[in-house]
């Protein structure tokens, strides 16, 4: 009869083979950045040894945890041939980013086998990461989102903005590669000549875009449910956390959020059970919803199908997520959490310092509030147990300001 230890170290097949020690089985993470060092911290944690691939990993290579491979991998390289040189037996994955999280879905037989990710079914993951087809499902099953209409001529943007110019935004279908060429998540359009002059820019660019309905509310209305699903599909953990300021103001990104009680959120919480059930889904999932205050409903925006930037903040409230994805990656139990420290605030001090500035110039912000707010906070890249990275960060962000000055004085 099989068996397994409380702290998920060894785990016996009924056939009765010699244990398995989980924690020598390493993980592999593909990508860099925030997302990336958030997983390898939350591994090294539990501690499984954890090997990066990419080859630009900039300040995520100090990390106490980062380990290299022996050959690295580079963003838009063949996966499977580098798959297949690596010199471990078995590795669970974690895919960092949109693109690898494709790649993975892709794999199949034997490497699938050796490389187990604990990821949603390629048919899930299309649909998630296009825009397009997330808000047909949703329309499909009468689930609250924003109108959102698929634009494939200037003749379909002219017929909606007639009626909704100015409610509507412009939104990528592949969000990664629309970031890549724009360095923007969105385009705000307010006059139909802008919109179309967008639209003309886009298609020529070869990207596919929405237009989306602009639910109105400060970034305290948006709400994220992040959590894991296990391959049997029960939900084993669920986060919820409220966005309190962001960068850039309108179409941006978390730079301080604050983890709430999953009860404020019991409405986006029964909407997306039911979604995760519709998708038969697997794997880490982060869902951003927006409170409307015209009917006071949660409305679904975005669906990640991979951790996220801020997965180290579940993991420091006690939601420990990437130990669950490993776990049920290589056939064990991931087991449950649903409680969590409630009330804790998290702050990615570079991105947050430039959104309160403008807000202090505004009004809508005070000096004092602020300061209290940044004391109380967790950061986003400092840790006491994993300091370097932060250091390597900030470093590169004052070479990368005193090259712009020097060029532009030179």
């Amino acid at each position: 009869m099989g068996m397994s230890t409380n702290a998920g170290i060894t785990q016996k097949s009924p056939a009765g083979p010699a244990p398995l020690r989980t924690t020598e089985v390493p993980a592999l993470v593909l990508g860099s950045g925030i997302t990336a060092l958030g997983v390898i911290r939350g591994l090294g944690r539990f501690g499984v040894p954890t090997y990066c691939a990419s080859r630009e990993l900039g300040y995520v290579a100090a990390s106490r945890w980062c380990k290299r491979t022996p050959v690295c991998l580079d963003r838009y390289a063949e996966l499977a041939p580098f798959l297949t040189a690596l010199p471990y037996e078995r590795a669970a994955v974690f895919a960092c980013s949109d693109d690898w999280v494709l790649a993975m879905a892709a794999l199949e037989g034997a490497l699938a086998e050796r490389f187990p990710i604990s990821q949603a079914p390629p048919a899930s993951v299309k649909i998630c990461l296009d825009k397009g087809l997330l808000a047909a499902l949703l329309r499909e099953h009468n689930l609250p989102h924003p109108h959102t209409a698929l634009i494939q001529s200037e003749q379909d943007l002219a017929d909606i903005c007639a009626e909704h110019i100015g409610e509507y935004f412009l939104k990528p279908r592949d969000s990664q590669a629309f970031s890549a060429r724009y360095r923007v998540k969105a385009f705000h359009v307010t006059t139909a000549t802008e919109a179309q002059a967008r639209y003309r820019q886009i298609a020529q660019d070869g990207l596919e875009v929405v237009l989306q309905e602009y639910i109105p509310g400060p970034p305290t209305n948006h709400y994220f449910i992040d959590g894991f699903v296990d391959r049997g599909g029960r939900v084993c953990a669920r986060f919820a956390r409220q966005r309190i300021r962001m960068y850039p103001l309108r179409f941006g990104n978390s730079s301080f959020m604050t983890s709430v009680p999953l009860a404020a959120v019991a409405p986006a919480a029964q909407l997306l059970d039911q979604l995760l059930g519709v998708l038969h889904y697997r794997g880490i999932f982060s869902a951003e919803f927006k409170l409307d205050p015209r009917d006071q409903t949660f409305k679904l925006l975005e669906m990640n199908v991979r951790p996220w930037w801020y997965v180290e903040f579940a993991e420091l409230c006690g939601v420990e997520i990437c130990r669950m994805a490993y776990r049920d990656a290589l056939g064990l139990d991931a087991g449950t959490t649903m409680t969590y420290q409630a009330g804790a605030s998290c702050v990615f001090p570079c991105l947050d310092l430039s959104t309160s500035l403008r807000l202090f110039r505004q009004g809508e912000l005070g000096f004092w509030s602020w300061l209290r707010s940044w004391l109380s906070a967790r950061q986003a890249l400092f840790q006491w147990s994993d300091p370097l990275p932060s250091l390597a960060f900030f470093a590169g962000q004052i070479r990368e300001k005193l090259t712009g000055w020097f060029t532009a004085k030179g």
